[in-house]
């Protein structure tokens, strides 16, 4: 009689019975019987460590981010790079420092820039990394929250995590390679910086303590996204909670920084902020080795509460519980306009809420900025239009800054429809009675007119905040359209990527270069004295900084055909090429 022999693998681990024997197929029952083995015996599934398969989990996402991991490392060091020789060419002498080292010290520039640094001999190398530090600082905490987010949330969530389990991988192997994956470019981005600062003639001491400061932040929020993922069962909530903590730590590091300008009592909040930490280091003037220790503790801390937390939850799923949805869909869902802002509609309550609190923030210390401007060395009041009116200056320029800020949200946006698409579920809504360029062009008006809610919303704060702050209620209006007069300018940027999505969808990612061109051409141009041409290159340069500035008609409806004609060729591209459902 002839016997069946049933293969079962499982986990890893393969066992060997005859059918209807009774033979479970323990190595040492083939033994016993004199079954010849035909293998290695393997390990039990039990023996498998939780790290296991680290290396090779990080050996993918090196092969994964061969093009982020130098985009990153290599962007922010360029940027460094910049404004030392920018700075160079404007501040050749000592004599030219001087009156920038006296206006660090006082709450306007503490806000801006970090702690002020007035009493030391003004030098190059601490202009460049006290006033500059802290924007690259920022940069590489970015670099973390994204870099953790990808590698941990996102695969859980596309499904590749569950796929990549299945096979000999330990439980808490894909967060220790996200971690390492993350530690290493911070790691590469401090000895980039270091070694530039160096080769630019900088103290060797000051510059390294400089390179660890940046790199000590990135570390520090890659730790606190290591808790993040393991809260949410979207990366997008992730990612946003993680930006969250960031943006509390900028505004409690500048609180801070401000009341110990100006002698107040509130100068121990810059110790809560993982930012301060790095700041507080004083590159070229204290060498502050110790305060970069906060950081790496502040990564160890998040880090274990990640693999804790991570221990308590299923995969793919989040220790908070999605909201129950309900039984059908309701009527008015049944557009594809609407399912763009449903699927919208979480994060851009959170945008809303967060720029409408940030412009009362902002607006609220006008008349602080008015009189910490006040003495500013000529060559800073250009970035607010010059000496003849800092109050509508100073208001203009925050009109930029929250237009820059929803810039993010509109690339973040277009960075989720090719989500959408990549996990297959645009597949689905296609299948239905949805053209191409219905689903398409109706996910671009919902970012679109999300653009104009979040300009509406930190508007309002913003003039808010300056007419208390200052008591002149006439200010309301102009605050207002100064701020959601740069529409136009945040539709062409989405435009561009919605025209890199329908071409190549892995493109939209470049669209964060012409996001960090107009932010540092609207920011530090005047400074740094920059071409005409350089500065007609970002859409944000022509429209106005109103109040400051008059408003361009002609630039708006420029802009805005800009934008339309872009919006049409992605909807165009989108028609003509294959699906991403892998």
């Amino acid at each position: 009689m002839t016997t069946d022999r049933l293969a079962t693998v499982t986990d890893g681990a393969t066992t060997t019975g005859r059918l209807g024997s009774g033979d479970t197929g323990a190595p040492s029952t083939r033994r016993a019987r004199g079954i010849r083995p035909t293998a290695r015996e393997p390990r039990p599934v039990a023996d498998r460590g939780t790290l296991t398969g680290t290396g090779r989990l990080l050996r993918f996402m090196l092969r994964r981010d061969r093009i982020r991991l130098p985009s990153w490392t290599l962007g922010l060091t360029a940027l460094l790079a910049y404004f030392a020789n920018a700075l160079q060419l404007v501040f050749p002498t000592a004599a030219d420092l001087e009156a920038f080292s006296a206006f660090s010290s006082n709450p306007a520039a503490a806000l801006l820039m970090g702690p002020g640094f007035g009493d030391a001999e003004p030098t190059l190398a601490v202009f460049l990394t006290s006033t500059y530090g802290l924007y690259l600082i920022i940069g590489a905490a970015l670099m973390s929250i994204l870099t953790v987010v990808r590698h941990t949330r996102l695969e859980e969530q596309s499904g590749r995590a569950e796929l990549v389990r299945a096979n000999v991988i330990g439980r808490h192997a894909p967060l220790t390679a996200a971690l390492v994956m993350a530690a290493l470019m911070n790691v590469v981005v401090a000895m980039l910086m270091t070694l530039l600062l160096i080769g630019l003639g900088f103290d060797p001491a000051g510059s390294a303590v400089f390179g660890a400061s940046v790199g000590a932040a990135g570390l520090a929020f890659a730790g606190i996204t290591a808790t993040t993922v393991q809260l949410t069962s979207f990366p997008r909530t992730a990612s946003g909670i993680a930006g969250a903590v960031l943006g509390a730590a900028f505004l409690v590091r500048g609180l801070g920084d401000m009341s110990t300008a100006q002698g107040g009592d509130l100068g121990w909040l810059t110790w809560l902020s993982p930012i301060g930490w790095s700041q507080q280091a004083a590159p070229f003037i204290d060498d502050a080795w110790w305060a970069l220790a906060i950081s790496i503790g502040c990564f160890a801390l998040f880090a274990a509460l990640g693999y804790a937390l991570a221990a308590r939850r299923d995969l793919a799923a989040g220790l908070v519980a999605p909201r129950r949805g309900h039984a059908s869909a309701p009527a008015w869902l049944s557009s594809p306009f609407a399912l763009a802002v449903r699927l919208q509609r979480a994060s851009l309550i959170g945008w809303t809420a967060s720029l409408f609190a940030g412009g009362i923030v902002y607006g609220a210390f006008t008349q602080a900025m008015l009189e910490g401007f006040a003495d500013a060395p000529p060559e800073l009041l250009v970035l607010f239009g010059g000496e003849e009116d800092l109050l509508t200056g100073y208001l203009g320029m925050m009109g930029l800054l929250f237009a820059l800020t929803s810039t993010i949200y509109a690339i973040l946006a277009m960075q989720s429809v090719k989500s959408e698409e990549t996990d297959g579920r645009t597949e689905a809504v296609l299948a239905a009675s949805v053209g191409r360029p219905g689903w398409l062009g109706s996910w671009l008006a919902a970012t679109a007119l999300g653009v104009v809610l979040l300009l509406v919303s930190a508007g309002l704060g913003t003039a808010i905040g300056a007419a208390v702050s200052t008591g002149e209620g006439e200010l309301f209006g102009d605050v207002f359209l100064g701020h959601v007069a740069h529409a136009p300018a945040v539709w062409v940027t989405l435009a561009i990527a919605a025209a890199l999505y329908g071409a190549v969808p892995r493109l939209v990612a470049l669209t964060w270069f012409v996001f960090g061109y107009a932010f540092l051409l609207g920011f530090f141009g005047p400074l740094l004295d920059a071409p005409d041409w350089a500065v007609d290159l970002s859409p944000f340069e022509h429209i106005g900084e109103y109040p400051g500035e008059e408003l361009s008609g002609v630039a708006i409806m420029v802009l805005t055909g800009i934008a339309a004609a872009l919006g049409a060729a992605s909807l165009a591209l989108f028609r003509r090429r294959d699906l991403i459902t892998a």
